[in-house]
């Protein structure tokens, strides 16, 4: 039994783990087309908080499908971490495709506009920001799109190390004790 529910965790972890993906991947478009629209950068941003609900109702569904409406912590937590890792590789392979064929320095172009912007501004206090923002393009642009792709995979899969944490906590449920019945006798 203890070797079906792993196989069976495993299933599901890749499955969900590729529909997770998925949903990452058409969220991480909105990036670049965000950078003209902001609407759309909002839209990423409130589709990323979405990320530990949908999560949540994934391991929801593993439980109630698979553990019989039951699971421990550690269950949880390991199906949430392999789900996530999945969902973080399918994902890794779109941001190399996007940053080593697509973007073609796009994503560090917006970031130099905006930084012209900010200095020309002369508002008080954006010394420290344009400093700082200066030394991050600077830090993008020595980066190749394997190094990008492996930063935001580290990222992924460290974020959702700790949200893992969290959603096995929320989700876990011990089993019910049985309920006796009413002129069942009672057993000492």
């Amino acid at each position: 039994m203890a070797d079906s529910i792993k196989g069976n965790m495993q299933r599901y972890a890749m499955v969900f783990g590729t529909y997770m993906g998925i949903f990452w991947i058409l969220k991480f478009i909105l990036v670049p087309v965000g950078m003209t629209t902001p609407f759309l950068l909002l839209l990423f941003f409130c589709l990323t908080l979405c990320v530990p609900f949908l999560g949540y109702y994934y391991v929801k569904m593993y439980r109630e499908r698979v553990c019989e409406g039951q699971i421990s912590f550690l269950q949880a937590w390991v199906f949430c971490l392999f789900m996530f890792v999945c969902a973080s590789m399918l994902a890794a392979v779109a941001h190399y495709v996007y940053f080593a064929f697509i973007d073609g320095g796009y994503l560090i172009g917006v970031f130099k506009d905006i930084l012209n912007t900010m200095k020309t501004s002369n508002l008080p206090g954006t010394d420290v920001y344009v400093e700082q923002m200066k030394a991050s393009i600077d830090m993008l642009e020595g980066l190749t799109p394997t190094d990008i792709t492996l930063q935001l995979l580290a990222n992924n899969v460290y974020n959702c190390s700790l949200l893992s944490v969290v959603l096995a906590l929320i989700a876990r449920r011990r089993k019910k004790p049985e309920t006796m019945q009413p002129g069942s006798p009672i057993n000492h």
